[in-house]
């Protein structure tokens, strides 16, 4: 009988409650330890976490695409969660500096412009004025050109996989 794993027996659990725990962490989270008065402890703690997130979306990725067992999508799923947090965050922290960004005051206006700017929709109600505030966004849009969308093309990769199996009856 093959081993399962914690990811294997709460898949679901984990999708519906993972996100809901990392907005009730980003909300919660004192993250004025970030702002302009400790610039260097912030610009080190989101190289680092993006860095993170950048290994593990690719093992991830790999993982899915080298069919590994587990739930290499649940994972992706909660990676791509995470990122949206750990920009938001960032985007909430920048905005205490005076001049980088017009029209983000509160948490839910940083999560709102991050989930903008990953959709590239850009209403333009909020903006980023400053150049520490631009680079982070150019950083996003280069983090979910390569690696989010390198995450989602993973999973519906294996989606449509599944899907093929399923109609012709495991036949390939």
């Amino acid at each position: 009988m093959p081993k399962t794993t914690v990811r294997d027996r709460f898949g679901l659990p984990l999708l519906v409650g993972g996100p809901v725990a990392l907005l009730m962490l980003y909300f919660t989270a004192p993250i004025d330890r970030f702002g302009p008065e400790h610039p260097v402890f912030g610009w080190i703690s989101f190289g680092v976490a993006l860095a993170v997130l950048a290994v593990l979306l690719l093992r991830e990725i790999r993982r899915e695409l080298l069919g590994l067992p587990g739930r290499p999508t649940l994972m992706i799923v909660l990676l791509i969660c995470l990122t949206l947090v750990v920009f938001a965050s960032t985007y909430y922290a920048l905005a205490r500096s005076p001049g980088q960004f017009n029209g983000l005051r509160t948490r839910i206006d940083a999560l709102y412009f991050t989930v903008i700017t990953m959709s590239t929709v850009g209403y333009g109600d909020i903006a980023p004025a400053g150049q520490e505030a631009r680079l982070v966004v150019m950083l996003q849009i280069l983090y979910t050109l390569v690696f989010l969308t390198a995450g989602a093309t993973s999973i519906t990769r294996r989606l449509r996989g599944r899907f093929v199996e399923r109609n012709t009856g495991g036949e390939r």
